[in-house]
């Protein structure tokens, strides 16, 4: 014990020792958090895949049931059926990236605002605000459907033609100014509707006001006093990043030693190659503990990052660490040499900081490379970071991310202990 112990401080004073090591390790992604932070948001709120959007469907009238087929069958997203209440839980999840809600009555009041003759409903829109990007594009896809279809059944449906003289009777006793405007334009749409049912040619007509408004808002967790914090998010992917790199320097330490005959002499010494491997692991991972608790710190006192849940940020942040660790342990297994085992350790990193999340969105990859992207370790630790800060979520959300981390550490340092094993003998 007292030699696996003083292996242990060994590695924590030479990391400490090394200026170079340290600068790299906590400056540079406290740089590149605060860089990428301030594009994507800061503290305020500022495709290849299909977007996913719930739909919650209250509105029973042929326009809206119209609508809500138009936006199943659209190519750039994903729609999922689903009551107000979940709709609202897997867009607070991040499950769903927005919840379109199509109020009860939405159609015929639709209609009636079209001409300007009746009070614009409005379409409920929540949103994840980590994802900005989509909410635009979700509603622009959503006012070309809702244009289409209304505007078709106001010049060619039934609605539209029982809308139509209901106007009409309404602006007889309007004083509204452009009443007789009204009535000329509303008159012009009765005779079209009545060429069309006798199947006459029909066409698109111009001018028309927006018939609905949206109603926006960006859902996270009650828990979550602030909101959404660009920052938060940026520590969490930059923080991922550059302590797995300091992993991949625990795997190079190990070759270096190999090709120094350090090890060897290790080994002839009383201490068993499972006592090293376990001695460098656990320096390894307090050591990337330290480094994510002082990043997440640092967040917190210059951006006023909120940890909502800090006993899950804790448990996050502990499977995070001997993730890198055995991550550290399995580059050093399957490295023949320092300089190609660093190359390959690094590209392996990008890619998987990359895929899970950490730079751009997910719903921007393929659907397929989305699906491969639940197998990235990166992926687990990220949406954990997230969930635990800006989310706001509960111990229900953390388990799932750190039961993923520490899946991944066992099968890294199992593989890892089999290869140093198998070299030995």
């Amino acid at each position: 014990m007292t030699a696996f112990l003083a292996l242990i401080r060994k590695d924590i004073l030479l990391f400490v020792g090394d200026r170079r090591a340290l600068l790299m390790s906590l400056v540079m992604p406290i740089v590149l958090a605060t860089f990428f932070g301030y594009l994507f948001g800061g503290s305020g709120v500022t495709e290849a895949g299909k977007i996913e959007v719930a739909l919650v469907l209250q509105d029973d009238s042929e326009t809206g049931k119209k609508i809500a087929a138009a936006l199943r069958a659209d190519g750039n997203l994903k729609i999922t059926d689903m009551p107000l209440e979940q709709a609202q839980q897997q867009v607070r999840k991040g499950k769903q990236k927005a919840a379109v809600i199509l109020p009860a009555g939405f159609g015929e009041a639709a209609g009636s605002a079209l001409f300007g003759a009746g009070t614009k409903p409005a379409i409920g829109l929540l949103y994840d605000p980590s994802q900005q990007a989509v909410l635009a594009m979700v509603k622009g896809m959503l006012t070309q459907h809702v244009m289409q279809i209304v505007s078709a059944d106001m010049f060619g449906g039934a609605a539209g033609k029982q809308l139509t003289d209901k106007a009409l009777g309404e602006l007889e006793h309007s004083s509204n100014p452009d009443a007789a405007r009204l009535k000329d334009l509303l008159g012009s749409v009765q005779r079209y509707q009545q060429r069309a049912s006798e199947g006459q040619p029909s066409g698109q007509a111009g001018g028309l006001t927006m018939p609905f408004t949206t109603a926006e808002q960006a859902l996270t967790s009650a828990k979550s006093e602030h909101g959404y914090n660009g920052y938060a998010h940026s520590f969490a992917g930059m923080g991922v990043q550059f302590i797995l790199f300091m992993g991949i320097e625990i795997g190079i330490s190990i070759l270096l030693a190999r090709r120094l005959g350090i090890w060897n002499r290790l080994l002839a010494a009383p201490v068993t190659m499972r006592t090293l491997l376990l001695a460098r692991a656990v320096s390894g991972a307090i050591i990337a503990l330290a480094l994510l608790c002082a990043l997440f710190a640092f967040a917190v006192l210059v951006f006023k990052v909120e940890i909502a849940n800090l006993a899950g940020f804790a448990g996050v942040a502990i499977g995070f660490a001997l993730l890198t660790a055995s991550f550290g342990l399995l580059v050093a297994a399957f490295g023949k040499t320092p300089e190609a085992a660093r190359s390959l350790a690094v590209f392996a990193t990008l890619i998987m900081v990359m895929l899970g999340g950490a730079w751009v969105p997910s719903f921007l990859f393929p659907p397929w490379v989305q699906q491969v992207a639940l197998a990235v370790p990166t992926r687990w630790a990220i949406d954990g970071l997230d969930a635990m800060t800006w989310r706001g979520l509960g111990m229900d959300a953390a388990w799932p991310a750190i039961g993923g981390e520490l899946a991944f550490a066992a099968v890294f340092a199992i593989l890892a202990i089999w290869k140093f094993g198998k070299a030995q003998n």
